[in-house]
């Protein structure tokens, strides 16, 4: 593991209210998924606006993205948090209007694959159902593989009695199924169309105790909650602000937390293409610029994830449909080497002592991914980087998601490290919640600190340090790599770890 990044780092919805700023459009079209907008309490923040008298909520959630919505629908879903009073403060117009989903449309670029710890949480609350309702695609098997021909390994998710390694998701299906699922609730919740502009955060270390779990309560001392400006005009207080507005956090800035990371040199390139059959497999393959991934999403289309030089993805993105499926189907199968031996010792005999505990897939002959045909959507662009903010919480503010750290997207992890940040906030409110704590009081916010720091520096070690190693061209840097590939491909124990690592079902990539 990549041990200098661990020491660097270490150091509208509906059903929502919308307050009467907002714009509101019409929505149409034809064989679509929707949720229906529902009433709620509007009269009540009309009136405290035409007061003059500045909302007070339990939680401003500032980001209503995937990961911002996972925590609205975990508290929304929970005995202790479902009382309380939130808002969540998102420009995008999706959050808005009805949420359209048209079943005719090819899948979109922006896909996430959802671990089964992901897909766990995501029942717990009754929002993986509508995941089920729209397209996505379960996967149960993985080919990694060197461009030098030298190694490969597959994984299987029989490997460890599971059913899926994993589901490739389009991010705008996940965001429809959690606002569906809050929408399903009584939960208060009061959506502003506006970006946040300006926060005053109380710095005195006294300990005014606030009803933890209603903001109707008239409180002593407004001073003592968080001040959120927004480019409406519009004020409100909080007792407690979550920053889920991504890796150019603007709540993390106001709240002054420092960050440690860097910029890749590569910038990824992402589509959606089309096969002639259907793709059952998810594929990553290394090359001398980046991996290059091949995920299935149903109906004969895969997604595309392509690492490479800044320069390299200005040209891919720029050139002629034809010369780029030319492009991807040469990468993906004797471009820049040649295909893997069945081993690059043998046929494994080095490992023959553990062959009686071999895992199925460990028999399986390298594969070639199935061509590529045409392009099914736009080519989209952009950079890679690694980030991470040195504290999560601070009196009356907590970061999850990408706004606490980014992660290169070789794995797939970012968006699963997202929501486990997420759902351990919600139950850490909810413990507060449970003993007349102030839901803001930094000693509670520290406790999600110390449960998800540790584990988002791991996963964001080893990927650092996977980017790092597959970064040189060397000889025998390549031999080392080849022989890293034949064991996790041969050695069960050490296969089950990184299948269950991966899958967010074991913390630390150990040998169980």
């Amino acid at each position: 593991m990549n041990r200098t990044i661990a020491r660097r780092i270490a150091s509208n919805a509906y059903g929502l209210t919308i307050p009467r700023k907002a714009i509101s459009s019409q929505a149409s079209g034809d064989d679509v998924s929707s949720v229906p907008a529902c009433p709620s309490h509007e009269h009540e923040v009309k009136q405290s606006l035409k007061s003059d008298v500045q909302p007070q909520y339990d939680v401003a959630i500032v980001g209503g993205g995937m990961v911002g919505m996972a925590l609205a629908c975990s508290l929304a879903r929970m005995p202790l948090t479902k009382q309380l009073n939130v808002a969540i403060i998102d420009s995008n117009p999706a959050l808005q209007n009805k949420l359209i989903i048209k079943k005719e449309d090819p899948p979109d670029p922006r896909v996430s694959t959802v671990t089964p710890s992901t897909i766990s949480l995501f029942k717990d609350v009754g929002a993986w159902e509508y995941v089920l309702q729209n397209r996505h695609t379960f996967f149960d098997k993985m080919q990694v593989w060197d461009y030098t021909g030298l190694g490969y390994t597959r994984y299987e998710a029989r490997d460890i009695n599971k059913e899926a390694l994993g589901c490739v998701v389009e991010n705008k299906v996940l965001h429809y199924a959690l606002l569906s699922c809050m929408q399903n609730t009584e939960f208060q919740k009061t959506i502003y169309p506006s970006r946040l502009t300006s926060m005053a955060v109380p710095h005195s270390s006294s300990s005014t105790r606030l009803d933890s779990t209603s903001s109707k309560t008239t409180l002593n001392n407004q001073g003592n909650l968080a001040k959120l400006d927004l480019s409406d005009g519009s004020s409100l207080y909080a007792k407690l602000v979550v920053g889920s507005d991504g890796g150019k956090s603007h709540v993390r800035e106001l709240a002054g937390f420092k960050t440690t990371g860097w910029n890749y040199p590569q910038n990824a390139i992402i589509c959606t293409v089309e096969h002639t059959v259907e793709n059952q497999c998810a594929w990553q393959r290394f090359l001398p610029a980046g991996p290059i991934a091949l995920l299935p999403i149903g109906d004969k289309f895969s997604n595309i994830v392509w690492t490479m030089s800044p320069k390299e993805a200005a040209d891919f993105n720029s050139m002629k449909e034809d010369d780029f499926i030319k492009a991807v189907n040469h990468a993906l199968d004797y471009g820049y080497g040649p295909h893997p031996k069945s081993s690059l010792l043998g046929n494994g005999d080095i490992f023959s002592w553990l062959r009686a505990d071999a895992t199925s897939s460990a028999r399986e002959s390298f594969e070639v991914p199935p061509k590529v045909l045409k392009l099914a959507s736009a080519r989209m662009v952009f950079p890679l980087s690694l980030r991470h903010a040195n504290d999560y919480a601070s009196k009356r503010v907590a970061l999850i998601g990408d706004a606490a750290h980014t992660v290169h997207p070789l794995a797939g992890q970012g968006v699963n490290l997202g929501f486990e940040d997420a759902f351990a906030l919600s139950k850490v409110i909810a413990e507060g919640i449970a003993v007349g704590t102030d839901i803001g009081e930094v000693s509670l916010l520290k406790k999600y600190e110390a449960e998800r720091k540790p584990a988002n520096i791991m996963m964001m070690a080893v990927l650092d340090g996977f980017q790092k190693a597959y970064s040189v061209d060397f000889g025998p840097l390549n031999v080392l790599r080849a022989a890293a590939f034949n064991g996790a491909h041969y050695i069960s124990p050490l296969k089950r770890s990184i299948i269950s690592y991966a899958s967010g079902e074991q913390k630390l990539p150990l040998f169980s």
